[in-house]
């Protein structure tokens, strides 16, 4: 039987809890909500699970060692500590991320170097020989986390960001990160049993979230490889088990219908090429080429999740004027549909003209933004 391990799933501001959601359907245990991140334990199933299913989750960490650091030379021995040539093969490469919020530490970089002279002298001491540092294609990835003199070096089981899904090549001018348009998605309750629509959809992203909703298809089944398979305890066969049975609960053709609508043409290219890559093309997602004034949704029952452009990342010529037409258009075509809008402009979203049901601050980004919802009625 796998032994339970502890876990870190770092995640988004505003989404922790919908995260702590998820991660109770894969059967972790002991879940705790922490800021921007959930703590969790789980054998290899539930490690293999979290990166494969998880929708708002950026990375798995697994904690190693955590301790307080006064000093460099404190921190090096602390690392020198940690028996490394149990953790991984000489014959490896590895590579350190550092996220570093200290009055202590002022320098990142300086942290990683310091991490990997640490590593490598223990491995020179032991084995005669020290291991290579691969910064771009390491197979062993270690994050060193401090705040203050607080200190945690974790394994990084993911590799790239998991909201790295693979379908996205390119993108419009303000593309949504993809565990944020998930983590829309879920907030809003849709279950993937009615219309859904995003008048102003962009290169596509809150669309192909809501598509793999519908479908039942887990955001990172299409990956190949994750940081995880290069560690001593990967258990192949559990893996592709778990893929498989994914895979055949992949939902071929919803009975729903997903439409995008885009003013520009060349957005839309963007968005068929992305829909392509996850195989949704000539599937169930419909897009238009329209400005959204002149776009007609589907029949309701419906929802609209948009992110419309707002004055700090996109010029506009009248933010508030551009919001108030937003608001008519809900008011005019999407009558029992409950719309749902992400904006950073809050004084534009004022002007809406409609009484938001929820206000929920997410950070898009590095702005401080607000999802709102609204029931037409």
């Amino acid at each position: 039987m796998n032994k339970k391990e502890k876990y870190l799933a770092k995640t988004l501001y505003g989404l922790e809890n919908i995260l702590a959601g998820e991660l109770e359907k894969i059967n972790a245990q002991d879940i705790k909500i922490l800021n921007r991140a959930v703590s969790f334990y789980g054998d290899n199933e539930v490690l293999y699970r979290a990166n494969l299913e998880l929708r708002t989750a950026l990375k798995i960490l697994k904690p190693i060692k955590k301790f307080q650091t006064k000093n460099e030379n404190v921190f090096y021995r602390k690392v020198s500590e940690i028996d490394w040539t149990k953790i991984f093969k000489l014959e490896q490469t590895f590579a350190v991320n550092t996220t570093v919020n200290s009055r202590i530490f002022t320098h990142s970089r300086y942290i990683g170097l310091k991490t990997k002279d640490a590593i490598a002298d223990l491995f020179r001491k032991k084995k005669g020989k020290r291991p290579n540092v691969d910064p771009r294609m390491p197979n062993i990835l270690i994050d060193v986390h401090i705040s203050d003199s607080d200190c945690t070096i974790s394994l990084d089981s993911s590799g790239a960001p998991l909201n790295q899904r693979g379908y996205r090549d390119q993108t419009g001018v303000a593309p949504l990160n993809e565990v944020l348009a998930a983590g829309m998605i879920l907030l809003s309750g849709w279950n993937g049993k009615t219309n859904f629509v995003d008048p102003m959809c962009g290169s596509g992203t809150i669309l192909i979230e809501a598509g793999m909703i519908a479908k039942n298809m887990a955001p990172n089944i299409n990956r190949e490889a994750f940081a995880f398979m290069q560690w001593l305890d990967y258990d192949a066969k559990l893996f592709f088990d778990i893929k498989n049975e994914l895979q055949n609960k992949i939902i071929k053709r919803p009975e729903i219908k997903i439409v995008g609508n885009d003013i520009s043409e060349t957005v839309l290219r963007m968005a068929r090429r992305n829909l392509n890559k996850v195989g949704m093309a000539r599937n169930f997602i419909e897009l238009e080429n329209n400005d959204f004034r002149d776009f007609t949704p589907p029949p309701a029952p419906g929802i609209v999740i948009t992110n419309p452009p707002y004055n700090i990342r996109i010029e506009l010529e009248d933010s508030i004027e551009f919001y108030k037409e937003i608001g008519d258009n809900f008011k005019n075509k999407y009558k029992n549909y409950d719309c749902w809008v992400l904006s950073a402009d809050l004084e534009a979203l004022k002007h809406l003209g409609l009484k938001p049901e929820q206000k929920i601050k997410l950070i898009n980004g590095k702005l401080e933004a607000r999802f709102n919802h609204y029931k037409i009625y």
